[in-house]
């Protein structure tokens, strides 16, 4: 089996290598597997061996989904309000922003990836993404476009 056709299943769904078709009908083929389930997960590797060694991450973070989304959560607000955080921000935020992706690398880090579902904290086609290194503990917090 080559890693292109390659399949990785899972309790979370098969993971297939991603592909993207362009509107020419070109297929361009990433360095990562992922499953259509919700949210999206993927797997930085283009090796299906390697890919499929991040399970145990991924079974790590789904074993304590709430806490490590809430920690995240967290983070972001803490990460970009001027002063500490006032509890019910932390609260509106956990509610807010929505967990779109989740990313286990190779070395252990694993990255959340948060969709704002109400548009008021961040503009619109940014969102917040939050590090976790090997350890579980968060390593960097940042805004994507």
């Amino acid at each position: 089996m080559t890693d292109d056709i390659a399949t990785i299943p899972s309790e979370w769904g098969v993971f297939t290598r991603g592909a993207t078709t362009l509107t020419d009908g070109e297929v361009l083929v990433h360095d990562w597997y992922v499953t259509g389930a919700e949210p999206e997960i993927m797997l930085r590797s283009a090796d299906a061996a390697e890919a499929a060694q991040l399970l145990p991450q991924l079974a790590v973070f789904f074993g304590d989904r709430t806490g490590w989304h809430r920690r995240a959560t967290d983070a972001v607000v803490t990460q970009f309000s001027e002063g500490e955080p006032e509890p019910a921000e932390l609260d509106e935020a956990e509610t807010d922003l929505v967990l779109a992706t989740v990313e286990a690398y190779p070395g252990g880090d694993v990255v959340l990836h948060f969709d704002d579902s109400c548009g008021e904290h961040l503009p619109e086609g940014y969102w917040p993404a939050v590090r976790f290194d090997g350890s579980g503990s968060i390593s960097a917090v940042t805004v994507e476009a």
